[in-house]
């Protein structure tokens, strides 16, 4: 049985709140009783009454969409509520005061009548309360489940997009070189192995990020040669913290194909990960020929995807940004938040 005590404060001073109400309304009606009769008579029987209601409930089966029991259990347990808190609470006042309301026929009338209504107008009050909290717990719950089911949409549009970019360049390698493909042949197979299992998840660490990377970008190396140079740069604190898979991936690929391939002389390629406060920036960095002044290479379907995964796993508290390098070349810089 799980129970969330900080809900269960807030319900006691809810209570609390309702039966200082329940008193001054008593007074109201007999202003010739003393107010802290009223007063501590409310108290006792609804904290009583609550107590036996929102306590109870736990150890009966409860509705999903309501979060309390249901068809006889329910009802049970609400007339239990309120007769036992009404005797609880009538005995435990009738101890502060020292004397005994069952001496008082039309008192204990009273009192009955007035706690049937307060604890019918409390119970309702509470069981809409919950199961408006169970139904937007269920909400997130499913909005959670559409991103998750938005980002593996992502993710199986990002692959085949990765190997098609790979095949092509395989092809283009094998009638030039055929033993540089053949390398470049095994070096995919090792790739797509050691990278199948991480992409059937939604998110994996940075360090197993990078070893893709790592990987993909040894590959590349196969076809370009020592035009391309790459660094990778992952503080080991920063190691283990969560990022979507394959995020960075089609960044890279940009680089290569934007950047560096059109270079006669080829370049380099930074990846890099920092973090201020909660806050975590991952940058890809290349010395290529820059931006292109065609505004669609700036939205191709690599930095759509980065965009549309970054906003169904952080929405808009994400970033991302390209501006050009002063000694030429491409930066993208991604911002999101990340837990400790």
């Amino acid at each position: 049985m799980r129970i969330d005590w900080i809900t269960k404060l807030r319900d006691l001073f809810q209570v609390l709140a309702f039966c200082l109400a329940i008193s001054a309304l008593q007074y109201a009606f007999s202003p010739e009783r003393p107010y802290e009769i009223g007063l501590v008579y409310s108290l006792l029987i609804g904290i009583a009454t609550w107590a036996i209601i929102d306590f109870g409930r736990h150890f009966f089966p409860s509705s999903a969409e309501t979060g309390w029991p249901t068809g006889l259990w329910g009802l049970a347990l609400i007339f239990l509520g309120m007769v036992g808190g009404f005797l609880l609470g009538i005995l435990g006042s009738d101890s502060w005061f020292g004397w005994s309301t069952w001496s008082s026929g039309n008192a204990l009338r009273y009192s009955i009548l007035i706690n049937l209504l307060a604890s019918a107008s409390a119970g309702y009050y509470f069981y809409s309360t919950t199961k408006r909290s169970v139904l937007e717990r269920q909400m997130v719950e499913e909005r959670q489940h559409a991103n998750e089911a938005r980002l593996k949409l992502l993710e199986t549009q990002l692959e085949p997009h990765m190997l098609f970019n790979t095949l092509a360049n395989l092809r283009a390698l094998i009638a030039s070189d055929a033993a540089r493909a053949t390398d470049m042949l095994d070096r995919l197979i090792a790739y797509l192995r050691a990278t199948l299992a991480a992409s059937r998840q939604t998110s994996h660490s940075l360090s197993d990020e990078f070893d893709r990377l790592r990987d993909y970008l040894e590959l590349m190396t196969v076809r370009m040669g020592p035009r391309l140079r790459y660094a990778l740069e992952l503080a080991p604190e920063l190691a283990r913290l969560p990022v979507p898979t394959l995020l960075l991936q089609p960044l890279v690929e940009n680089s290569i194909q934007h950047g560096l391939e059109p270079k006669v002389e080829g370049g380099a390629i930074t990846v890099c990960a920092r973090r201020a406060g909660a806050v975590l920036t991952l940058e890809v960095i290349d010395t290529g020929v820059g931006l292109p002044a065609d505004t669609n290479a700036r939205t191709g379907f690599g930095l759509t995807q980065v965009r549309e995964r970054l906003a169904a796993t952080f929405g808009e508290q994400a970033t991302i940004d390209l501006s050009p390098v002063a000694s030429g070349g491409t930066r993208v810089t991604l911002s999101y938040p990340s837990a400790a």
